[in-house]
Parts: C-alpha cells; sequence; structure tokens
C-alpha cells in the first residue's frame, strides 16, 4: 500500500502509532526517509520498546546521513531485540552495530 492511503488514515487518527507506524513504512519503501523521521519518532515516543519501530528509525536515520544517532537506536534495538526473544532482528543489529563501527 503506498504512502497516500497511510497519510489519509493518520489524518483522521494522529494519535494512532500503528497508523504512523505504517505510513513510516510506507514512506521508507518510497525511499522517503525525512518525511519518515517524524512518524517515527512519535512512535518510539509512545513505545520506547517498540522493536520494529526503533530498527526503522535507526535505518531511517542512517540513510538521512546521521550515522551516531543511528548507531544509537541499534544499539537500543538490539537490547530490546534479545529482551524480547527475537533472534533473527537481534543478529541483524549486530551486524549494522559491526559495520558502522
Amino acid at each position: 500500500m503506498n504512502s497516500d492511503r497511510f497519510a489519509a488514515l493518520v489524518a483522521q487518527q494522529p494519535d494512532n502509532e500503528k497508523f504512523r507506524f505504517s505510513l513510516a513504512q510506507a514512506l521508507v519503501r518510497e525511499e522517503r526517509w525525512a518525511d519518515a523521521l517524524p512518524h517515527l519518532e512519535f512512535c518510539v515516543g509512545r513505545k520506547a520498546d517498540w522493536m520494529m519501530a526503533q530498527i526503522l528509525l535507526g535505518k531511517t536515520l542512517l540513510a538521512l546521513g546521521r550515522k551516531t544517532e543511528a548507531r544509537a537506536r541499534f544499539a537500543l534495538s538490539l537490547q530490546l531485540a534479545i529482551a524480547q526473544d527475537h533472534e533473527d532482528p537481534a543478529r541483524e543489529m549486530q551486524a549494522l552495530l559491526a559495520e558502522l563501527g
């Protein structure tokens, strides 16, 4: 689904973090990183332990060239993945952190 559909849902319910996350995912697929950023920040502001939102926020920050901030999000995402027993995301975060140094 494209971002226009999710943007309409967010316009109707701007406090709905699930709609915001779906919009952010669509924007990322469209490589509209800067547009996705505030929606992801909203999501993690509401639920700091939302691992997938933290991961996508880190990837968005990385795409925007904000490596230090991305690294911090990836480190947090790794902690969340371990705490929530998500092996694949944990491995992905370890690999991204290793690449970033």
